[in-house]
């Protein structure tokens, strides 16, 4: 088990691998491992800091998420967030309670002086998110920084080298929060900033090469980013002969999609076996209107093809996918006890009857990330800058029954819209885009006629990451320009919505 300078302990909060993240952005490596990780890991690791995360309990509650107590043994240097904060403060003595209002959203941060606030602004905008808070701190911890709200937003033991903050330093709306971090893992815990993409894309590849040896791997692509990282990666560790890439045309892509990804491949000379499995997917989706339905049918039907494409060919003992973070926190609770916000088809394992183990280079990293690991791979520009498209594909993009009109009035308007924001220069300025097919029928005119046709909504979203995201503001006539040639060029369409909605509350997908 290789050295880890700063591990950080998930007590399930949404934003736990963005503490990672921003230290990663910030040079120094770091591992997310479940809060219960065995005392014996952890030093096997060598950290050179902790960080316990936020998390949606109660420190107070009969089965709160507790440590080993012999963490609190080892005389690293501690840092909690949020929860993590609660937990340092009890451990130690001091009392939490229920606060009277939650306090959710932006505050601001008075300062004291501290080597962990090292070049940092008073008066920062920090943000909030707690239902809990200190009431009484433990004898030896002081106050470092207070807000209008919280008293002790910030507090430390300097000479144990143990720092809590009520506020989340590792979310986009914490403004000085990445330095917060970055100053932790040098100043406290004296880490080098010494990890990069480059690193991470050997250590990657050479992974590869232990885990698969000398066996086979199938490789789904989907054409996407992800996938096609992840194919870049497999083709850099593995002869052509151990690696079969698989693009199943599942008759739920883009228009003209399969041909591009076929083209790609070409381009990147990596060998692609098409599989046209539209048929057996509409079947799967035949009168499915429940979104989760639709994305475990769609998942176990990949399965399915995979497996029986598998047993064409001899030694294949791995299945590779593009898995992310993001799916993985939204999906299944494996770092922690986060909570379940959907299931994603390529997230949680494989079924008990499939032999494959998974290959998956990408599961502890961000889309962001993805995109610089496939620019150190050397992969096209053009392909790096594709908008996310989800795996299930527009299934999930039709709302209730799948079917070929649905698909086409979907397709048609997915085409123009894309088309008026690559002509507007608005492609590269979102960081995703597409329609939404509600299946709302509203009354219209077109000519001296009444029709009685179908609502698409046009959904752009600004995001890092995808962890959170806010609606794009687009100048009202490039909207004005995409709604008039979808409803004029598509017969069915006769409305055109835009979602003004951002993450959290909703989804970036609707379903």
């Amino acid at each position: 088990m290789k050295q880890v300078p700063i591990l950080v302990l998930d007590f399930g909060s949404q934003y736990t691998q963005l503490i990672a993240r921003k230290l990663r952005e910030s040079g120094v490596y770091c591992e997310v491992v479940p809060y219960r990780e065995d005392i014996a890991d952890i030093k096997a690791r060598k950290p050179q800091g902790i960080i316990l995360s936020g998390g949606p309990a109660s420190v107070y509650a009969e089965d709160a998420y507790k440590p080993s107590e012999e963490l609190w043994d080892l005389g690293l240097p501690i840092m909690g967030i949020c929860y993590g904060m609660q937990l340092i403060t009890q451990h130690f003595g001091g009392e939490v309670i229920p606060a009277n209002h939650h306090e959710y959203g932006k505050a601001q941060l008075t300062l004291k002086d501290s080597k962990i606030f090292e070049g940092m602004t008073n008066n920062e905008v920090v943000w909030m998110s707690h239902g809990d808070k200190a009431e009484r701190l433990p004898d030896s911890f002081e106050v470092i920084g207070t807000s209008e709200n919280s008293p002790y937003a910030a507090i430390a033991n300097e000479e144990k080298n143990i720092y809590a903050f009520q506020f989340h330093p590792e979310v986009h709306h914490t403004v000085e929060g990445t330095k917060l971090l970055k100053n932790f893992a040098k100043y406290i815990c004296g880490c080098d900033s010494t990890w990069n993409m480059g690193g991470f894309a050997k250590e990657k590849i050479a992974g590869i090469k232990a885990q698969v040896g000398d066996k086979k791997v199938l490789c789904g692509v989907s054409g996407g980013v992800d996938s096609s990282v992840v194919a870049a990666m497999l083709h850099e560790a593995l002869p052509n002969e151990q690696l079969i890439c698989v693009f199943v045309d599942q008759g739920l892509l883009r228009k003209d999609e399969a041909q591009q990804v076929q083209d790609m491949f070409k381009l990147l000379d990596i060998p692609l076996i098409t599989i046209d499995a539209k048929k057996e997917f509409m079947e799967a989706l035949s009168g499915v209107t429940d979104p989760e339905t639709k994305r475990k049918a769609i998942g176990e039907k990949f399965i399915e093809v995979f497996d029986k494409e598998a047993k064409k060919h001899t030694d294949v003992a791995f299945l590779a996918q593009g898995t992310l973070y993001t799916d993985v926190i939204e999906s299944v609770s494996v770092k922690g006890p986060s909570k379940t916000i959907k299931s994603h088809h390529n997230v949680g394992g494989l079924p008990d009857w499939m032999t494959f183990e998974l290959v998956e280079p990408l599961r502890e990293i961000f889309k962001d990330e993805v995109r610089k690991l496939g620019l150190e791979l050397g992969l096209p520009k053009q392909m790096i800058g594709r908008h996310p498209f989800p795996g299930p594909g527009l299934a999930i993009r039709v709302m209730g029954v799948v079917n070929e009109e649905a698909l086409r009035l979907l397709r048609e308007s997915d085409a123009i819209m894309q088309e008026e924001l690559k002509a507007t220069g608005y492609y590269d300025k979102v960081w995703q885009a597409f329609t939404v097919l509600l299946n709302v029928q509203s009354v219209g005119v077109m000519g001296d006629n009444r029709t009685y046709d179908n609502t698409v909504c046009i959904r752009m979203v600004e995001s890092v990451d995808g962890m959170t995201a806010t609606f794009a503001h687009i100048p009202h006539d490039i909207l004005e320009g995409m709604s008039r040639r979808i409803i004029n060029e598509i017969d069915g369409i006769n409305r055109v919505v835009y979602d003004i909605s951002s993450k959290p509350p909703a989804t970036i997908e609707w379903e």
